[in-house]
């Protein structure tokens, strides 16, 4: 049939086309979502006693409990953020620019580190390097003959939080400099060896301009990271006796509870995540070095000879403090008797796991709540996630561009500042959710929007909209034609949508531990709680239990090949 004919063909009417209602529909819950929150968070940032007053800023100004942990936020996030370079960046140049053996494993491996939720890992590092119990220390008292009384490592120290934020942050760093490197031709390298370059100057002169903003970036998403990070500084800076920016928010609503002065903390951290934000944005769109031609030739592989296999110890030694000896620790207190002692046939144990589900009164609900809730979090997101882009991608709408930004503006909103917002909101009437999952539900929604909006906006720009526009020649409405033709297409991306909604739901801490109650309790909660009272052989079961899910999604995920750089997962 001919375009003509196509275009001649009588528009058949299917009744009253809901279409507009639907998509202002889905625009009023984005806004709902995201401007609710944020508007109660400023209002009480500025307000005391009904009154506007800018009196909650100069308490944290001039209070040195409020000054002292913004100067230990600084100085956490610059520190984490220069160790990431200093152990991602030759990573990354290591396994995307030489020849050094099981490159990909180590890929898989930083893949590991980087779907471990922070908190647990800080767990683990409990486990590995607690002054009296570690592992590490104990190993360290029998083999070198270190006191009883003393102890090699602390983790409940400044040091060693940088150190565990370090571990699972650097994944960020080494995916952008590894991804730039792969993406860097390598005749401009060989152009500048053909003309007596050595591979210093090749280096110096080629290749770190080109991957520069990459580290760049890099760097300040660590930064970033660190600095809204609430789980590891809850768990390893509170017993050392400091706090963190995300620690003093949260411990703003403990009793009795401040929520001005939590409003106003929050503020300044709000406006640094969107300044860092905006910072990464411009660096990695900077157009100071870019490769112009067309085709570009395979990167260059570096042979390394025999350091080949110094580089692959270095990579697996740098490996071991994210991946190997903290599984290990979990695992060992899975099924040891005792959490902190080694694993023997004298020791081994199945009780750890029985107690978890049979004796522990929590295990259940705690399950029970995640998995509802991660299931909603999916199913809606994926859905608002599908319908957002299809605005934004067609301009289906007026005011498109302005639902596009508030798609990703939860991006710039760390999870302790969302629950703040959250609280603020929805304990007072009209709507009284605090208790209830519907808050969890609101703010697992509000932080995995940024990651599935992406992922389906991707996917949409990928097809073409000339099939939709026969379809709506014909008479259908932009609804029909989005399920029955646009859907079937974009089935693969929605699954591993899907999927990385579900994964970060359920690892999701920072938010939930701010709304949360004895009945809507989530496992990332139950494993919190669990931590204060020191039952780390429960922790464990239940880490690994985490783990196992989140490793088969992601696999389940990536083996569907969904289009697009994939769903980043949040820190917690």
């Amino acid at each position: 049939m001919s375009i003509a004919a196509v275009e001649d063909t009588p528009r058949i009417k299917h009744g009253y086309d809901y279409t507009k209602l639907v998509l202002y529909s889905f625009a009023a819950v984005l806004v709902v979502l995201i401007v609710l929150p944020m508007s109660w968070l400023v209002y009480y940032a500025f307000t005391d006693k009904g009154g506007l007053t800018l009196q909650n800023f100069a308490t944290l100004i001039h209070d040195p409990t409020f000054r002292e942990p913004l100067v230990t936020t600084f100085i956490l996030s610059t520190s984490t953020s220069l160790i990431c370079c200093l152990v991602a960046a030759p990573m990354g140049w290591l396994v995307a620019r030489t020849d050094m053996p099981l490159r990909r494993t180590v890929r898989l491996m930083v893949t590991a580190s980087f779907v471990t939720p922070p908190f647990l890992g800080a767990i683990a590092w409990e486990l590995l390097a607690a002054p009296n119990s570690g592992l590490l220390n104990k190993l360290a008292r029998s083999a070198f003959g270190v006191a009883a009384d003393e102890h090699v490592l602390n983790i409940y120290s400044f040091p060693g939080l940088i150190f565990v934020i370090a571990c699972y942050t650097f994944p960020y760093v080494f995916v952008l400099v590894a991804n730039a490197l792969d993406r860097t031709p390598g005749d401009l390298e060989d152009a500048s060896s053909i003309l007596g370059g050595s591979a210093w100057e090749t280096a110096r002169r080629v290749t770190i301009p080109l991957v520069l903003p990459a580290l760049l970036a890099g760097a300040l998403v660590a930064f970033l990271q660190a600095m809204t990070l609430f789980g590891s500084p809850a768990i390893l800076a509170l017993p050392a006796g400091f706090h963190t920016m995300t620690t003093k928010i949260w411990s703003l609503f403990q009793y009795p509870p401040k929520p001005e002065l939590a409003a106003a903390a929050s503020v300044p951290l709000l406006v640094l995540t969107v300044i860092l934000l905006r910072a990464e944005k411009m660096v990695l769109g900077r157009r100071s070095y870019a490769v112009l031609g067309g085709k570009n030739s395979d990167p260059r592989i570096i042979r390394l000879g025999n350091w080949r296999w110094v580089a692959l110890g270095f990579c697996f030694f740098m490996l071991l403090n994210p991946v190997f000896l903290p599984y290990g620790a979990l695992l060992n207190a899975t099924f040891s008797k005792v959490a902190s002692q080694p694993i023997w046939f004298n020791n081994f144990t199945f009780h750890n796991i029985y107690f978890v589900f049979f004796e522990l009164s929590a295990t259940k609900l705690a399950l029970y709540n995640t998995f509802v809730l991660g299931l909603a979090t999916a199913t809606m997101g994926t859905i608002l996630a599908v319908v957002i882009s299809y605005l934004t991608t067609r301009q289906a709408v007026t005011g498109h561009k302005a639902l596009g930004f508030l798609a990703t503006a939860p991006v710039a909103i760390p999870g302790i500042v969302l629950g703040v917002g959250l609280f603020l909101s929805y304990t007072r009437p009209p709507f009284v959710l605090y208790g209830t999952l519907w808050i969890l539900l609101i703010a697992f929604l509000t932080l995995s929007l940024p990651a599935a909006y992406q992922q389906m906006q991707s996917a949409f720009r990928a097809i073409h909209p000339e099939l939709e526009d026969a379809s709506r020649i014909l008479g259908a409405t932009r609804l029909r034609s989005l399920r029955e033709i646009t859907a079937p297409m974009l089935r693969t991306s929605v699954i591993a949508t899907w999927c990385f909604v579900f994964v970060g739901t359920i690892r999701e801490l920072s938010a939930a531990v701010m709304l949360f109650t004895s009945e809507t309790k989530v496992i990332s909660v139950l494993i919190f709680d669990l931590n204060e009272s020191g039952d780390l052989a429960a922790i464990s079961v239940l880490g690994i239990i985490m783990l196992v899910v989140t490793f088969c999604i992601v696999a389940l995920a990536n083996r569907l090949r969904l289009g697009g750089g994939g769903a980043a997962l949040r820190d917690n």
